[in-house]
């Protein structure tokens, strides 16, 4: 797979299969259909815009509480957002898409507010998709094949992505990305970084599933039991959604 098909199939997992209001009410092929035009204007072209959170604060209790669920969206997903547009206003990645900016950044530590704004409005767009109440519970298809094969199995993966997830020092991510040669890989990444930056991540890739480990995202409701946070977590995945990201590359 060369730089240029990378490049498209990247934006494509930008774009999303989701963030649809009323996810609970839409079958996964209805949420294919809105999803793209429901989160283009949020990570397509600026101004860059906080997306609506596509379910009900209080959708996914008992394993994330209501409140953890407001204050992350609306303060610190929302603050990302305002501050990467204030970030571009002088910066000469300026009117390029989420997708171009991810991939541009060469970690030079001008481009510190970009990059971690960029990537902090990018990673929690796709973890509010991959949340979504109402999906399968288990991957299908050709994702299951290569989830299968790389892994063993399921629980194999949720193994290795859940000791990925607890690795993490301090704060940062734990991802399920597809390389450039199609093959699943599971990694971590620092602040608000992801495999799309492919000048400065361990391993380049599009993300499909994503965990947030910042201390935010679970504190309230799990303190410093970050593992209990983590299997919950794994309940939550809707993997029809993670499905159609992969069958989207």
């Amino acid at each position: 797979m060369n730089r240029r098909k990378f490049s498209k199939q990247a934006s494509m997992i930008s774009l999303g299969i989701g963030l649809a209001p009323m996810i609970a009410c839409k079958s996964s092929k209805e949420l294919s259909k809105d999803g793209a035009s429901a989160i283009a204007t949020g990570v397509m072209a600026e101004p860059f815009v906080l997306p609506a959170l596509p379910y009900a604060y209080n959708a996914l209790l008992p394993a994330i509480d209501e409140m953890t669920m407001q204050i992350h969206h609306d303060k610190h997903h929302a603050g990302y957002v305002t501050n990467l547009n204030k970030a571009l206003e002088s910066s000469p990645l300026k009117g390029k898409s989420l997708t171009e900016i991810l991939m541009s950044l060469t970690g030079n530590a001008a481009e510190n507010a970009v990059r971690n704004n960029a990537g902090g409005h990018f990673n929690h767009t796709l973890y509010w998709e991959i949340m979504t109440p109402g999906g399968s519970k288990m991957p299908k298809g050709k994702l299951a094949e290569a989830i299968n094969k790389k892994f063993t199995s399921l629980d194999g993966f949720k193994t290795a992505f859940s000791d990925a997830a607890m690795k993490v020092f301090g704060s940062g991510w734990a991802w399920l990305a597809v390389d450039k040669n199609g093959e699943v890989f599971i990694s971590s990444t620092p602040n608000q970084d992801n495999p799309m930056m492919s000048k400065i991540a361990s391993q380049g890739g599009s993300p499909i599933l994503g965990i947030d480990v910042w201390e935010h995202a679970y504190y309230l409701k799990y303190q410093n039991l970050r593992k209990d946070y983590i299997t919950n977590f794994m309940g939550l995945v809707n993997w029809d959604i993670v499905g159609e990201k992969y069958a989207a590359i």
